[in-house]
């Protein structure tokens, strides 16, 4: 073995030793890559039925095992590069200064991934919700990494990105299970108001679609130069509410003509 010691400069003994040592590192990194990556599959798994279990929004659920399960897999990447007794310093350095980079020039593509997590998080709405957003109505059909898909009643598909969507105005129409509608009416002066009132709380009652113990209210909001504006207001499900709206404007307008009620005169 003369010649392996002259080729190399060690000895056979320490060459033996230096192979034992990495031999055993390799093998060592594998197991560590194998169990690791087994360990993290687990734990993603076990995760995702405790939030299924908390009835956790499915969006969210799908977005934090997925994340956690990445994060766990670059740690047992690591460990093993260590245990291969590879210095990790200047690999984290440059790997560092290539995360900088790549942020600078994806900067608004972070903005709007770090958007998306909050609305997973926080979750102002989610997916099936009916929601305003940037003068835009419409249902959530999809919450993306980067992008929001909300779906219009005329079925146009408007693409939202998800930074200014996080730090922007949400109303979210059905976030609550009840609504409060109102409807506002001009009628003509020289009427008799009671009668009014009483003909749109028999309405209002007969529906039985309203929350009686929410109450409802008629009033008169104010007098204008076209007549009395009365403004009516009553709760129902969220899921009743447009129905509620546009049925209720048609039973005011027969009922007032059965009951000789009159709105004003077009003025032209």
């Amino acid at each position: 073995m003369s010649w392996i010691e002259e080729f190399l400069g060690m000895k056979y003994t320490d060459l033996n030793q230096f192979l034992l040592r990495i031999g055993t590192n390799v093998i060592a990194a594998i197991v560590i890559v194998i169990a690791g990556f087994w360990l993290a599959k687990m734990i993603s798994k076990g995760l995702v039925r405790v939030l299924r279990k908390s009835n956790t929004d499915e969006g969210l659920i799908t977005f934090s095992t997925s994340f956690i399960s990445l994060v766990l897999k670059i740690l047992v990447v690591v460990t093993a590069i260590t245990q291969l007794g590879i210095e990790m310093t200047s690999f984290v350095a440059i790997l560092g200064a290539a995360g900088l980079a790549i942020g600078m020039a994806f900067s608004g593509t972070l903005s709007n991934f770090a958007g998306g997590i909050m609305i997973l998080v926080l979750k102002p709405f989610k997916v099936g919700d009916t929601v305003l957003i940037q003068t835009q109505k419409g249902v959530v059909k999809e919450i993306q990494i980067f992008n929001t898909y909300i779906y219009t009643a005329d079925n146009k598909v408007i693409i939202l990105p998800n930074g200014p969507v996080a730090n922007g105005n949400i109303i979210n129409f059905t976030k609550e299970g009840k609504r409060r509608n109102d409807w506002t009416i001009t009628l003509e002066y020289g009427q008799d108001f009671d009668l009014i009132r009483e003909t749109i709380q028999k309405i209002l009652l007969e529906d039985k679609r309203i929350i009686k113990e929410k109450g409802t209210f008629v009033g008169i909001t104010s007098l204008t130069a076209s007549g009395m504006e009365i403004l009516i207001w009553a709760w129902s499900k969220t899921s009743d509410c447009n129905a509620v709206q546009h049925d209720i404007n048609e039973v005011i307008y027969k009922e007032f003509s059965n009951s000789n009620i009159h709105f004003p005169a077009s003025q032209n």
